[in-house]
C-alpha cells in the first residue's frame, strides 16, 4: 500500500568530513537512496540499527571503540538481511578480508572513492536485496512524490504529471493525518517506524480503497497524506483511537478532507501546524480534529506592563503578582497566540523581575544566578503548563527574598508609609500631618524617605496624585476643575502646573489628547 522509500543507508565513519561528503556526492533520492542516519563508530551504528531499519551500511575499517570488523560480524550475525559495504585504505586488507569473512559484500579504497564508484557498488549491494527489488517500480515514484510533497509543504509551487499522480492516488479526497509524539518521555518513547507500521496496518485491515505516502517534517512528528473516498477518510477518527493504544501520551491530528493534490501545502501549514500549536496549550487532548481550530478562545487584553511595574516599584507585591496570574491564565487559554511569543512574554517577566527587585536593593544576587536556567527551561518547554510552572518556581523564589526584606523592622515602616499615603492622597496630605501620624520628627521623615524611596515625600505625593488624576481625565466626564479637588488639590491652578511639569501637558490638552487617540 505505501509507495517504496528507496534503498536506505547509514554511514559509519569516526571522520565527520568522510561521512559529510559522501551525504553529499550524489542527488541520493534521486538515484533511489536514502541516507537516513550516521555515526561514528560501530557502537553508536548499533544504536542507529533500531530506529532506521537500513538496508545497507556503509561502514569505515578504523574506529575508536567499535571498529568496522567487530560492527560487520555483529550486524551480520543479528541482521543477516542488511548488506555490508566496507571503506578502508590501502594497508587495510587483512582487515577487509576478516570483514568479507563475516558477510561483508564489497569494498571501497578511500582513496578512490568517488560519485560514480560509489554508486555503482551500492546498485550491486542493493540488487542483492529481495524487498528492495520487489518495490523497485514503486521507488521512483516514492521519491518524486516526496519530492513534491517536500516543495508545497515548504510553501513553493510545483508542477506536476496529473497522469502519474492519478495512478499513484487514484481516488478523489485527501485529507492529512500527524502522528505527534512530542510529549512521549524519551526513556518510553516508541519507535516511529512502530506508529507507521500500525497505521498502515490498520489501514490495511480497516479500510478498503486508501493509499498513503508518510512524510516528516519533525523527528518526532510523523504526517500521512491519506488518499481515499470520502466515506472512507471519515473512519480517520475511528482509525486514530486505535492508534493511540500505542501509548498514553501520543496525539493523533486529522485535517478535513481536499480535493486536490497541489492544496497538500494549504492544509499542512494552515492546520497542521496549528493543530500543533493547540496541543502545546492543551496537551490533554489525544485527537485534534480541524473543527477545534475554530472554537473562539478568550480575548487576551495586552499585559499592563506599565501597570505592574508601578505595583512593584511601590512594593505592592501581591497586586503584581496577581495581576501577572490572571493575564498569565488567559494567556494560557489562547492556543492561537505563537508559542514562541507566548514564550518570550515569560522570559521577559523573570527578567523584569530580576531588575526591579534589584532596583530597590533588594538582595538578588542568586536569583539573578538562577534566571539563566529558568529561561533555558521555559525554551524546551513541550506545553504551555510546563512554562507556567517555571514561572510560579520563579515567583516563589523572588517571594522569599521579598519576605525575608519585609521582616526587617526599617522596610516594615516605610512600606506603612507608602501605603497609607496611598490609601490617603485624596485628602490635604502634608509632611507635618503624615510625621505626626507616625510619631516621628518631620524633618526625620523628610530624610527617611528620600534615603529609602529614591523619591522625597512631596515628589511622590504628586507623582500619587497625578497618576490618578489621569486616569480620571481619560476615563471619565468630570470637569478638570473638579478633578483637582478628586486626587487632593486644594488650589486648581497648582494643580495644573504639577500636572503639566509631570506630563508635558495641561489637563485640557491631555484629555483632548486622550480622545483623539482612541
Amino acid at each position: 500500500m505505501k509507495s517504496g522509500e528507496g534503498c536506505r543507508i547509514v554511514i559509519v565513519d569516526d571522520e565527520q568530513l568522510i561521512r559529510q561528503g559522501i551525504k553529499h556526492y550524489v542527488e541520493w533520492e534521486q538515484k533511489g537512496f536514502q541516507i537516513v542516519g550516521e555515526a561514528s563508530n560501530g557502537q553508536e551504528a548499533l544504536e542507529l540499527i533500531e530506529l532506521t531499519k537500513p538496508h545497507i551500511i556503509l561502514t569505515d575499517i578504523v574506529m575508536p571503540i567499535m571498529d568496522g570488523e567487530e560492527l560487520t560480524r555483529i550486524v551480520k550475525s543479528k541482521y543477516p538481511h542488511i548488506e555490508i559495504i566496507i571503506l578502508s585504505s590501502f594497508g587495510e586488507f587483512e582487515y577487509v578480508r576478516s570483514t568479507f569473512q563475516s558477510g561483508a559484500v564489497d569494498y571501497i579504497l578511500k582513496p578512490k572513492l568517488d560519485a560514480d564508484t560509489l554508486l555503482n557498488v551500492l546498485k550491486t549491494a542493493a540488487s542483492r536485496i529481495p524487498s528492495l527489488q520487489a518495490a523497485n517500480g514503486d521507488t521512483n515514484v516514492a521519491i518524486n512524490i516526496g519530492h513534491m510533497i517536500e516543495k508545497f509543504v515548504s510553501g513553493y509551487d510545483t508542477q506536476y504529471d496529473e497522469k502519474l499522480m492519478a495512478e499513484t492516488f487514484p481516488y478523489e479526497r485527501f485529507c492529512l493525518v500527524a502522528a505527534d509524539t512530542r510529549l512521549l518521555k524519551d526513556t518510553d518513547a516508541i519507535n516511529m517506524d512502530l506508529i507507521i507500521h500500525r497505521f498502515e496496518e490498520l489501514l490495511d485491515t480497516q479500510l478498503k480503497k486508501i493509499k498513503l505516502q508518510e512524510f516528516t517534517t519533525d523527528e518526532n512528528v510523523s504526517v500521512f497524506l491519506v488518499n481515499g473516498q470520502e466515506d472512507e477518510l471519515k473512519e480517520m477518527q475511528g482509525l486514530a483511537a486505535k492508534l493511540l493504544e500505542l501509548d498514553s501520551q501520543l496525539s493523533v491530528l486529522i485535517c478535513d478532507t481536499f480535493e486536490r493534490f497541489s492544496q497538500i501545502g494549504i492544509k499542512y501549514n494552515d492546520v497542521i501546524k496549528k493543530m500543533l500549536q493547540y496541543r502545546f496549550y492543551f496537551p490533554e487532548t489525544k485527537i485534534i480534529v480541524e473543527e477545534d481550530l475554530a472554537k473562539e478562545g478568550p480575548k487576551i487584553t495586552s499585559f499592563n506592563l506599565d501597570k505592574f511595574t508601578n505595583d512593584f516599584k511601590h512594593e505592592r507585591f501581591d497586586s503584581a503578582f496577581d495581576y501577572l496570574e490572571e493575564h498569565v491564565t488567559e494567556l494560557s487559554a489562547a492556543f492561537t497566540t505563537d508559542i514562541f511569543e507566548y514564550k518570550a512574554f515569560f522570559g521577559n517577566i523573570i527578567f523584569n523581575i530580576s531588575i526591579l527587585l534589584n532596583n530597590l536593593e533588594y538582595d538578588v544576587k542568586n536569583l539573578e544566578n538562577e534566571k539563566f536556567s529558568f529561561f533555558n527551561s521555559i525554551d524546551e518547554a513541550k506545553t504551555a503548563a510546563s512554562v507556567v510552572e517555571q514561572l510560579h518556581r520563579f515567583v516563589e523564589k523572588a517571594k522569599e527574598i521579598i519576605l525575608s526584606r519585609k521582616n526587617q523592622t526599617g522596610h516594615s515602616n516605610l512600606q506603612q508609609i507608602l501605603d497609607y499615603i496611598e490609601e490617603n492622597y485624596t485628602e490635604p496630605l502634608s509632611l507635618t500631618g503624615v510625621a505626626n501620624h507616625f510619631h516621628f520628627n518631620p524633618s526625620y521623615l523628610s530624610s527617611y524617605f528620600a534615603t529609602h524611596n529614591k523619591e522625597g515625600f512631596n515628589e511622590y505625593l504628586n507623582r500619587i496624585r497625578i497618576e490618578e488624576a489621569a486616569k480620571l481625565l481619560i476615563n471619565s466626564s468630570i470637569p478638570i476643575s473638579e478633578i483637582s479637588g478628586h486626587v487632593g488639590y486644594s488650589d486648581h491652578s497648582y494643580f495644573c502646573k504639577v500636572f503639566k511639569k509631570q506630563r508635558g501637558l495641561s489637563p485640557s490638552q491631555y484629555r483632548r489628547n486622550q480622545k483623539l487617540n482612541k
